[in-house]
């Protein structure tokens, strides 16, 4: 990534469906990951960084997110904060039939940071695209969280599908990294630590011997 990032804030789906919901964050808690996602929205505005609100949408008679509802409006202190563009979705990732991409190029965009949930489902999605179609991305693990999931393929916690999803996203997808070390690096100007598939492996097999 060049030291010269032209960022884009990309804040993904920071409604209430996931406070006081039928989905609530567990991983970090929202009472940490919050406070970090409006550290990094004033940040942006501040440095001059657009910020994109995402909002997922579903159907009126969907159990989360149902367009009008409670649940699929922004949360209150993510609405009250100035954006400079907004996009809706129904699937996974942000960049998916939404028109953003297209928005992003326009204004030279090369870098996405994002912050928001889940880490596991939409920030994973938004993140996998954009690096697939040549964004760089920067995923802030304290300004995002999980929930815990069990299903015929098994059972994990909250903590578990946030701290693999944040591994494998920084073995090869984007650069994780905290909210304080993000608010450094747009002040510093110096690129965020990158990492690649093999030297994430190789650690991984030096540390059991």
């Amino acid at each position: 990534m060049s030291q010269k990032a032209k960022r884009a804030l990309i804040v993904i789906d920071v409604q209430n469906e996931y406070f006081d919901g039928n989905l609530r964050i567990e991983y970090p808690p929202v009472r940490e990951s919050l406070p970090n996602i409006l550290r990094a929205m004033d940040a942006a505005q501040a440095a001059g960084i657009p910020v994109v609100r995402v909002l997922h949408l579903a159907p009126e008679s969907a159990p989360i997110f149902a367009v009008g509802s409670h649940g699929a409006a922004l949360h209150p202190e993510v609405a009250a904060r100035p954006y400079q563009h907004e996009v809706t979705k129904s699937e996974a990732s942000a960049l998916f039939g939404t028109g953003l991409g297209d928005w992003l190029r326009e204004r030279n965009i090369d870098t996405l940071a994002i912050v928001g949930y889940m880490t596991h489902n939409c920030d994973d999605a938004t993140a996998r695209q954009a690096a697939h179609e040549g964004w760089d991305v920067e995923f802030l693990h304290d300004a995002s969280g999980s929930l815990p999931y069990a299903n015929r393929a098994g059972a994990a916690t909250a903590e578990e599908i946030h701290r693999v999803f944040s591994v494998v996203l920084h073995s090869s997808f984007a650069a994780v990294l905290s909210t304080d070390e993000w608010v450094a690096a747009v002040k510093s100007g110096e690129a965020p630590e990158r990492d690649n598939v093999y030297l994430s492996n190789q650690r991984a097999i030096n540390a059991r011997g």
